[in-house]
């Protein structure tokens, strides 16, 4: 899986440690005897180069950051300006403010000047110092604006959404024949993104997602029949919403988008609530907010500016019901709705998140200054790769019903495995 290049790297690179050109990263290491290696997706080995396709010297980068706050926006943003300007040299870094609008000139806000004094402190900070934005601009017009800036390389940092645009900037780049280098860095509080094993800020929102079931357990446990219902983001994944639950251990049922429940029936998910609160008294529920999206009658026409389906709200639905479900048979209940979604994606990474934060945007300053583009940094097996953007068009990445991590879900809740 080459990705495209701009041309031929001439500039020696300043750097003293290179990683060889030839070197790939197969996509699945787990194979049957009898497997052949030549059925498998090989991945460029992200790293620095020995040779540069920009002179660092008359290089000018702009980075964007697009799509909802995600924990380490900041950090990214700061350790890319520090690898262009301290370690390349590259004479300038533009901050484009509030995502891809920012790229439009006639939105009228002009770029950040990114400066050590700037991005010093904001690794400190949650969000994002260039704020953001969802849906499209006008690539046309956002390219001109690039040209006309002499911006040599665009780094957007977003989900699939926000890749897919960045190939259209690509792709009219090479069409008006300048030469810009398009580097993806993924940003997914979901942690959906094809050939990305853990995306930045995921471990910091299973922390806090975690920190938000322990209180819901709290409510919970101190009253007669409680019942705490926690809402989390996960619109066609449930990796958070999972992760969080076996982090916590405190969690009684775990409804995500890939396993569908049915509410009603002697095997549906409200006669097991009631079953649990007659024996034991208290319950507490996680939910992915794209879970159960049938039972509301989505039929995924509507969209947001993104783009993306227009979920319904699944968690004062499923509250709704179950207040219905109980009073009707009488029992007493005291019900506990949590919906933490801005607070855990507008928090502070933690360490681990900072230094996976770093080395996304290293990886991606490297890939750019050799004249990669039209590419995603991934993380597969502990190496990062290029991954060319239109792959992830073709890919899903979903939680395995039938994985370890669901079986993990399944004995921390002992929920049966599916509600029918």
């Amino acid at each position: 899986m080459n990705v495209a290049v701009l041309g031929a790297a001439r500039h020696p690179s300043p750097l003293k440690r290179w990683v060889n050109e030839s070197e790939r990263v197969p996509a699945t290491i787990i194979r049957t005897a009898d497997a052949r290696p030549a059925d498998d997706l090989l991945f460029e080995l992200a790293g620095a180069r020995a040779s540069l396709f920009f002179n660092p010297a008359e290089t000018r980068a702009g980075v964007v950051t697009c799509g909802g706050l995600c924990p380490g926006l900041n950090d990214v943003i700061r350790s890319l300006f520090f690898e262009l300007h301290h370690a390349y040299g590259v004479k300038e870094v533009l901050g484009f403010r509030w995502g891809y609008r920012g790229l439009d000139p006639e939105h009228g806000v002009e770029p950040l000047v990114l400066t050590h004094e700037l991005v010093d402190r904001i690794h400190l900070q949650a969000g994002t110092i260039l704020g953001t934005s969802r849906g499209p601009v006008d690539k046309a017009r956002a390219v001109e604006n690039l040209i006309r800036r002499r911006v040599n390389i665009l780094f957007t940092i977003g989900g699939d959404g926000t890749q897919r645009g960045a190939r259209e900037f690509f792709e009219e780049a090479k069409r008006r024949g300048h030469a810009l280098s398009v580097v993806g860095i993924p940003k997914t509080i979901d942690n959906d993104i094809p050939f990305v094993a853990r995306s930045f800020g995921f471990l910091t929102a299973v922390q806090e997602a975690a920190n938000v079931l322990q209180r819901a357990h709290t409510e919970a446990r101190s009253v007669q029949n409680g019942i705490a219902l926690v809402k989390l983001m996960g619109r066609h994944a449930g990796f958070l919403t999972a992760e969080a639950t076996v982090a916590s251990q405190d969690v009684n049922f775990t409804l995500i988008p890939e396993v569908p429940f049915q509410l009603e029936g002697e095997g549906g998910f409200l006669a097991a609530l009631e079953r649990r609160i007659v024996s034991r008294g208290h319950a507490v529920i996680a939910v992915a907010e794209g879970s159960g999206q049938e039972l509301l009658g989505n039929t995924g026409n509507e969209r947001d500016a993104s783009g993306n389906v227009r979920l319904s709200d699944i968690g004062l639905f499923l509250q709704k019901q179950i207040e219905e479900w109980f009073k009707e048979r009488k029992i007493p209940f005291v019900m506990r709705y949590f919906d933490p979604s801005y607070i855990v994606r507008s928090s502070p990474d933690t360490n681990e998140d900072s230094i996976l934060c770093d080395q996304f945007a290293r990886h991606a300053a490297h890939a750019a200054m050799a004249g990669k583009t039209g590419l995603v940094i991934g993380l597969l097996h502990d190496r990062f790769i290029h991954v060319p953007i239109e792959l992830l068009a073709t890919r899903q990445k979903r939680l395995d019903p039938d994985s370890q991590a669901w079986s993990a879900v399944l004995a921390a809740t002992r929920q049966p495995h599916r509600f029918q």
